[in-house]
């Protein structure tokens, strides 16, 4: 049955429930701890305002309530994410800045994959729901980030930083109040997203408002109105986006299983075309569950005051910072690039900055093969994110290629859209069946079933279209087009800001 609580090591309170609606008791637990979070970051940000309180108080609740929120999802397991901040901090502290990055992040990625290893081949191999390596993740991202950002603002020059590395950079170490706030507050502790040190203290303290607006109407022209903008309006309409996606993912996921594509004698019978179509509408049936899960969690940091990015051309407050996903640029994504950039964008722009950008050789791929290893151990992600490398290589070679001979008219533009978002569409769903599937058995059973048709066509690409070798500036200006966790690194955040600081 679905509630069945085996592999639920929280508490139990809400077992009623979890029977009452058919589902895994540790998915009723998360998803009712995420509502309480988002109801608790309304009161955070109204009564713990920056005005009203203290920075010290407002880390120190957000700090315990995360551990609460842990303890009840996760019983004594959340005692990991202790473990691994502690032990980190422990680097940061007694080990000299030079090399601080680098055992922080060794040893945070190596306690993660020895917890995602006990886990799967110890207690519950290809266990679907929640579990406590999931927030662990996310610390893991936090950790090294940070680790990086204390190295290039203590041991670097101004000038040997990039745009985005000057701001990100952290000038005096945390304390452990700050550090463990950073990493499980209640905000971000069951679902993220990741964040830039920075930017969270600027939250806790308030100066998050400084970026404004300059007035218009005359009255003080040419000076900027310092404002608290609300994040009501942003809110309500990611919640509403959270509900319409559980609908679909709870209604149509179950008619269109990915598993079917590959075991159901009724559609592996089928011609290839037929059962590309359902495989695409199994894909597009799944997706809403991360839609769910990722904008849920965004509307709970807006809800607490967190993510504010400054104003739209109109005036309107834009609440997009720790966004992790665009949902119609997704679907409606024409190019391999564009669908990645788009996808998990915090996780991708950590991928770039602990490792894209810093990586000497290879950085396409070495960005591929951390991302797998972040994710876990299951064979499906290193098949997934492998065949993600020779993807993005084939698009890279086909975009340099092929585009220019359809900018001529509209006509030929919109010809060459339809085409390549079916492509683009299509390859994302060949590229992730291992992801769900995870296992070595049914994945290669799926790859024979379609001949291994995209293997052979990106590796005829890359050998038959020649790239050309970019300037620096070019690879500056593409550093986010890389893929990475079923996403490229997005640059959108980092170049406004760039653009930001030239400006000035």
């Amino acid at each position: 049955m679905a509630t069945e609580t085996t592999s639920c090591t929280g508490s139990s309170l809400l077992q009623p429930i979890s029977e009452m609606v058919d589902l895994p008791l540790d998915q009723v637990n998360f998803v009712v701890c995420q509502l309480f979070a988002l109801f608790t970051a309304f009161w955070f940000r109204l009564y713990l305002h920056p005005s009203k309180t203290s920075p010290f108080i407002r880390h120190v609740v957000a700090t315990l309530l995360g551990f609460y929120l842990a303890l009840f999802c996760f019983g004594w397991y959340a005692l990991h994410f202790l473990v691994q901040s502690g032990l980190t901090y422990g680097i940061m502290i007694f080990t000299g800045v030079e090399h601080m990055h680098k055992y922080s992040f060794v040893v945070a990625l190596g306690y993660l994959t020895f917890c995602q290893i006990t886990r799967v081949y110890m207690f519950d191999y290809g266990m679907y729901s929640a579990d406590f390596t999931g927030p662990m993740m996310v610390i893991t991202q936090k950790i090294t980030s940070l680790a990086f950002e204390i190295h290039d603002g203590l041991t670097k020059k101004e000038e040997h930083l990039k745009p985005s590395q000057k701001y990100l950079a952290v000038r005096k170490m945390p304390s452990l109040l700050e550090y463990l706030s950073y990493n499980c507050n209640f905000m971000s502790i069951l679902a993220g997203p990741t964040c830039s040190y920075n930017d969270f203290i600027a939250f806790i303290e308030g100066t998050a408002y400084q970026r404004s607006l300059p007035e218009t109407n005359g009255k003080e022209n040419g000076k900027c109105k310092q404002s608290d903008p609300s994040p009501k309006r942003d809110v309500i309409l990611k919640l509403g986006s959270c509900v319409l996606s559980l609908l679909i993912y709870l209604t149509l996921h179950r008619v269109y299983p990915v598993e079917r594509v590959i075991e159901d004698p009724t559609i592996t019978s089928q011609p290839f075309y037929l059962r590309m179509l359902y495989l695409y509408l199994a894909m597009v049936t799944l997706r809403p569950k991360y839609y769910f899960v990722w904008t849920l969690a965004d509307a709970i940091n807006n809800a607490a005051g967190f993510g504010f990015n400054g104003y739209n051309k109109d005036g309107s407050p834009k609440w997009d910072k720790i966004s992790n996903v665009r949902i119609l640029d997704i679907e409606f994504a024409s190019s391999f690039k564009t669908f990645l950039d788009n996808w998990n964008i915090q996780t991708a722009l950590w991928l770039k900055r602990v490792c894209y950008e810093r990586c000497p050789y290879h950085p396409t791929a070495a960005t591929f093969l951390l991302s797998a290893l972040w994710h876990g151990v299951y064979p499906g992600y290193y098949f997934t994110f492998i065949m993600g490398i020779a993807t993005t290589l084939a698009a890279r070679a086909v975009r340099h290629n092929v585009r220019q001979h359809f900018l001529g008219s509209f006509g030929l533009k919109l010809f060459y859209d339809v085409i390549t978002w079916a492509s683009t569409q299509l390859a994302i769903c060949y590229t992730v069946v291992p992801f769900v599937v995870l296992a070595v058995a049914p994945s290669l059973k799926f790859y024979r079933s379609c001949y291994y048709c995209l293997h052979v066509t990106c590796v005829l690409l890359v050998i038959a279209l020649p790239v050309k070798r970019r300037s620096s500036r070019e690879k500056l200006q593409e550093s986010g087009s890389h893929a990475t966790d079923g996403a490229a690194i997005p640059s959108s955040t980092d170049t406004s800001r760039i653009q930001k600081q030239k400006t000035t």
